[in-house]
């Protein structure tokens, strides 16, 4: 949807954890032996791809974990101050670094919180001074040197028979027979529905009271930051779902669209909390503790892998618990381990025992080895059973303990800079059709404003900015400018309102800071084209503009995607099919075969704008118009523009054209558009779907002697690149 400025300039007024959470989990309190011995063998059932034992990596260049959970077992003990005062002092001698205090489980808070005030839920845990020991144990943490970072250990787990269930049973998924519980290793619990956008909220008021309350080093998710893969048949995902796709979900739960739609909805709220940490303390440190991920991701939808390689993950910790030193190796060899340790600080969650079930040292010590060996660091779990609950004296366990840790490791917070995706390219999906309202043609690419709800907005490769109405904002922060924007579309829509700066997320990506967002309050035909996409009120969808020829803010907002994949793009569409189209992010040396290239003219830069800017408008364009006798020499100008439905033709002087009228061209009218050497374009107008509609206009004002939008049609026939860094676009013929 080209920007008028093709034709003037755009003016800116200033007016589960289901059955196994993994072989021997933790113990909550409820945990029977049978449930023990089921876990662990349906884990090792999982387990299809355990790898010998790799040759060791010496220590990473960053810093070692040395962690252990405070968990609620801990916290009867530690409602005294002497007490936490007392734990941090000898974590500290003992070189331990970090500890992980338990701040929300069983559907309640560990600290008083608002937020649960204001759902009516009571909160009663004190210490025995009526002191908050969430704060005492953080600042008794930080006056021994050690980081202290809450750990949200429910995540979207919570009891049946709790106030936050009771009260909100719109908030619970359920399995497709109805279910709403599954076993857990705190008993019978039910699952908040990770893609309720209320659910969201919640979670997000949590963390972000957290992050600023206490101003904490970090917050930790662990593996109940998930959703069983039995789940999901509740009403409200079975309606978005087939909102999105177009059919209901499938009757196997372990279908992998079915899998992967759920898991990447978890991915997208993960990187929106990620954003909300950041913005209120940027160095706080993001950490996760799952389940190996062959386990999260089949059995809990936890793709964490993933979260690691989009850089939203600061530190992992993955839950190992073995009793045998085989079985615990061959876990911690696994290359999806080796390759996050090669990026962010990376332990291996250590069992150290339960109060039913101790754990002797020797095991305890040969893991802690067999994870240093390869430059891992560890996490136990949990504090009590470090030596109040061993089977061993106090003694000795802590003099073993100094033996594994015999030198200092603090951790600075300072050094947690923020990171970048771990991969140079990444495929998004594109749909046919919007979020909201109706488009005969277009592509669509899910993008999220201020940590509101993703919505498939138009894609648009002729315009460049983001705009979005109102309504498509969610509620973190925005900043607010006070300028009005005006923008003229090509079709005579003119969008109205006022630009602001907001996070974004483009699929699973987010931006490297806030972008510039026109946020759309009015829309409107001009006089000249009273049929335009305004006309009647029609709902606005929401554009997204990936050109690289801004002329004023707001810009490309695929210039604040982090690392490569801000250096440009490649636009795939769908070849006339029913099948959906892709954007590719990032350009590559292996992505770029095959395309013929064509430069683009420079642009003065414009202040706030990032990078490069040009002129995208193609030189050298060869245009035929069969049927009239047209004279056009190939000296016009073209755009690839998927905001485009239909093709169109406009030459500055009817003699160039001959015979033909302005108006739509027929099947008689073959049409070849090409730039030598790089593309030939050939088609038949007609209409078929408004693909190959196509018109001719003469335009005497045109700035040159013949400018050719070939619109979405063109898609059909080649992917197009965009190389915003060498000025330059490229074509490869996808067949017809």
């Amino acid at each position: 949807m080209v920007n008028i400025f093709w034709k003037k300039s755009i003016g800116i007024d200033t007016v589960f954890c289901n059955l196994v959470r993994s072989p021997f989990i933790y113990l909550k309190k409820r945990l029977l032996p049978l449930l023990f011995l089921l876990s662990f063998t349906a884990a090792l059932l999982l387990n299809i791809f355990l790898l010998p034992s790799i040759a060791q990596i010496p220590p990473q260049p960053r810093q070692e974990i040395r962690g252990v959970w405070l968990s609620g077992n801990d916290f009867n003990g530690f409602r005294q101050r002497s007490k936490v005062q007392s734990a941090m002092s000898q974590l500290r001698q003992l070189n331990f670094n970090t500890v992980y205090p338990v701040v929300w489980n069983d559907g309640y808070t560990k600290y008083p919180s608002a937020v649960i005030q204001k759902k009516g839920i009571p909160f009663f845990f004190k210490g025995t001074e009526g002191q908050d020991v969430i704060a005492d144990i953080i600042t008794q943490a930080r006056s021994q040197g050690l980081l202290a970072i809450p750990w949200f250990e429910f995540g979207f787990m919570v009891p049946l028979t709790s106030e936050l269930a009771s009260q909100h049973p719109n908030w619970l998924t359920q399995k497709q027979d109805g279910t709403q519980t599954s076993i857990s290793a705190a008993g019978e619990v039910a699952w908040l529905n990770p893609f309720h956008p209320e659910v969201q909220q919640f979670i997000r008021e949590l963390v972000t009271e957290i992050i600023t309350q206490y101003n904490a080093d970090g917050i930790q998710f662990d593996d109940h930051m998930s959703l069983p893969v039995d789940f999901g048949y509740d009403k409200y995902t079975i309606s978005l779902y087939t909102q999105e796709t177009g059919n209901p979900p499938p009757p196997n739960p372990q279908a992998q669209a079915w899998i992967k739609w759920r898991a990447d909805k978890i991915t997208a709220f993960m990187v929106d909390l990620y954003q909300t940490v950041k913005a209120r303390k940027p160095n706080a440190i993001f950490s996760v503790s799952p389940n190996y991920y062959d386990f999260a991701y089949k059995l809990q939808l936890q793709d964490w892998l993933n979260w690691v390689r989009l850089g939203i993950v600061d530190e992992l910790v993955m839950q190992v618990y073995r009793n045998d030193l085989e079985s615990f190796i061959g876990q911690i060899n696994r290359p999806e381990v080796v390759e996050t340790q090669q990026s962010i600080p990376t332990a291996i969650g250590i069992m150290a025992g339960l109060r039913n079930r101790p754990v002797a040292l020797p095991q305890i010590q040969s893991q802690v080895q067999a994870a240093q060996q390869r430059g891992l660091g560890v996490g136990f779990f949990y504090y009590e059973s470090l030596w109040d609950i061993a089977p061993e004296p106090v003694a000795q366990r802590q003099s073993a303990f100094t033996a594994l840790f015999p030198n200092s490791r603090l951790r600075d917070i300072s050094q947690n800079t923020p990171r970048q995706p771990t991969f140079n390219t990444v495929s998004l999906p594109l749909s046919t059709k919007p979020s909201i309202g109706q488009r005969v043609r277009g592509y669509f690419l899910e993008v999220a404003v201020a940590g509101g709800q993703p919505r498939r907005v138009l894609l648009d490769t002729g315009s460049a900015g983001l705009r979005v109405p109102k309504e498509f904002l969610g509620n973190a922060p925005i900043t607010r400018t006070g300028q009005t924007i005006k923008e003229t579309l090509s079709d005579g829509t003119i969008l109205e309102g006022e630009l602001v700066y907001a996070n974004v997320r483009v699929g699973l990506i987010p931006a490297t800071e806030p972008v510039p967002v026109q946020i759309v309050t009015s829309r409107q035909c001009t006089a000249q084209k009273p049929n335009c996409s305004a006309k009647g009120g029609a709902t606005f969808s929401g554009i997204i503009g990936v050109n690289y020829s801004e002329k004023s803010l707001s810009y490309n907002p695929l210039r604040k995607l982090p690392g490569n994949l801000s250096n440009g793009f490649i636009m795939s569409g769908n070849g006339g099919s029913n099948n959906n189209g892709s954007l590719i992010l990032g350009l590559s040396a292996d992505n770029q075969t095959g395309f013929k290239m064509t430069a683009w003219s420079p642009q003065p830069a414009i202040n706030g704008v990032p990078g490069n800017r040009w002129d995208s408008r193609l030189s050298g364009v060869c245009v035929t118009i069969a049927g009239g006798a047209a004279k056009i020499p190939c000296n016009g100008k073209m755009i690839a523009d998927t905001g485009s439905i239909n093709g169109w033709t406009e030459v500055k002087s009817a003699t160039t054209v001959g015979k033909l009228k302005a108006g739509v061209l027929g099947a008689a009218n073959a049409l070849k558009v090409g730039i030598n050497g790089v593309f030939d374009y050939s088609l038949k107008p007609g209409n078929r779907d408004g693909f190959n509609r196509w018109s001719l206009s003469i335009s005497p004002k045109l700035e040159v002697p013949v400018f050719v939008n070939t619109g979405i049609g063109f898609f059909d026939r080649f992917d197009v690149l965009f190389d915003p860094v060498n000025g330059r676009q490229g074509f490869r013929a996808r067949g017809k």
